[in-house]
């Protein structure tokens, strides 16, 4: 057999020793991926925490679909890319219970209101500190009109220089939290007397001198006219007087 033969020979055994090895990478990968895809296929997810939205669009922002839906490969994403911010989300956590099942704790912002200013909706918490600005408005944070300002910062307190008037629109939106009530609007007139919308209803509660008393016993009065259209005036309501006028629409 001369030089070239056994060149030749040499080269064909390469060649079919490189089909094996690379037949055997491929057969490897195929098995991988099916082990993959079967065994950390996500069959449930399990949302909690969340108010502002739903199950399904905290599945839709955190998880997505296609190669996501695994948790093995969404376990990685997370690890190699951080999640996007949520509007109104102070933070997630994705808990994998097993290959199968994913738990999505959400942590919302907590909002007490939002204010107007520059085409956005600003919203604070209870301390009066602005967390989130939106174009949007969230249908059960209620929104304050009355106050001008001149300027905006997130993460500082709403620039109110009145300490008096601050306390008075924290008070009340604290107060509203507490009680679950779900005003829509609350309004500060020229004389910074208040008045609160809940649906169809005008609610005046005067200066906010007595705002404690009114809102703790505005949820029964609410109860007492629901469906109904019209003002409810309580500027001299007090526990002991109980001064309440509703006067509906005609």
């Amino acid at each position: 057999m001369d030089r070239v033969e056994q060149e030749e020979q040499n080269s064909s055994r390469k060649g079919r020793k490189g089909r094996v090895i690379t037949g055997m990478i491929l057969a490897l990968l195929l098995v991988g991926g099916i082990v993959i895809f079967t065994q950390f296929k996500i069959e449930t997810i399990q949302v909690t925490g969340n108010i502002h939205y739903t199950e399904q669009e905290i599945i839709d922002l955190v998880i997505g679909d296609g190669y996501n839906q695994n948790t093995l490969v969404l376990y990685l994403k997370n690890k190699l890319q951080p999640m996007e911010p949520i509007p109104f989300v102070e933070k997630v956590d994705v808990e994998y219970i097993s290959n199968h099942v994913v738990t999505i704790t959400v942590y919302e912002k907590a909002l007490a209101g939002c204010v107007k200013f520059m085409n956005e909706y600003m919203y604070f918490d209870k301390d009066g500190v602005v967390l989130e600005s939106s174009r949007e408005k969230v249908s059960d944070i209620p929104c304050i009109t009355g106050i001008q300002f001149d300027t905006m910062v997130m993460y500082e307190p709403l620039p109110i220089e009145d300490k008096t008037f601050f306390h008075t629109v924290l008070t009340l939106t604290q107060l509203l939290q507490k009680y679950e009530l779900p005003i829509d609007d609350i309004r500060f007139t020229s004389q910074q007397e208040i008045i609160l919308y809940y649906q169809d209803i005008q609610i005046l509660l005067g200066d906010g001198s007595n705002v404690e008393e009114q809102i703790s016993e505005l949820g029964n009065i609410l109860k007492s006219i629901e469906g109904k259209s019209g003002t409810l005036y309580m500027k001299d309501y007090t526990i002991e007087r109980g001064d309440v006028v509703f006067r509906e629409n005609q």
